[in-house]
């Protein structure tokens, strides 16, 4: 879009896709962290006597990066509720990264 508007009409239209963005994506991510706590009750699977799997210790972090996403996200959207710390995009961008470089490391 740079490349073929100019930088006033760039920040109007990208501020009209972001009116957009803002009301889709908060309640995606409500469905998608709701979907993800029922399925880990699915597929965690029972605790051996030799403790906890590979498998199982990778899908706990991810639970818990998830679920700090989502109580961020519902605090956010639902209650107006600015983070008090971690204020930038930064560490929910790794931690989103994680999650999906964990998610790489759980089928090998």
């Amino acid at each position: 879009m740079t490349l073929s508007l100019t930088p006033d009409e760039h920040a109007k239209a990208r501020e009209a896709i972001m009116i957009h963005v803002r009301k889709v994506v908060p309640y995606s991510l409500f469905v998608a962290v709701g979907t993800g706590i029922y399925l880990i009750s699915q597929i965690f699977g029972e605790i051996s006597t030799e403790g906890l799997s590979g498998f199982q210790i990778m899908l706990l972090i991810k639970a818990f990066l998830g679920l700090w996403l989502g109580i961020r996200g519902f605090n956010q959207k639902v209650f107006k509720i600015n983070p008090w710390i971690f204020k930038s995009h930064k560490l929910p961008f790794w931690f989103v990264a994680v999650i999906i470089i964990l998610s790489q490391f759980m089928y090998l």
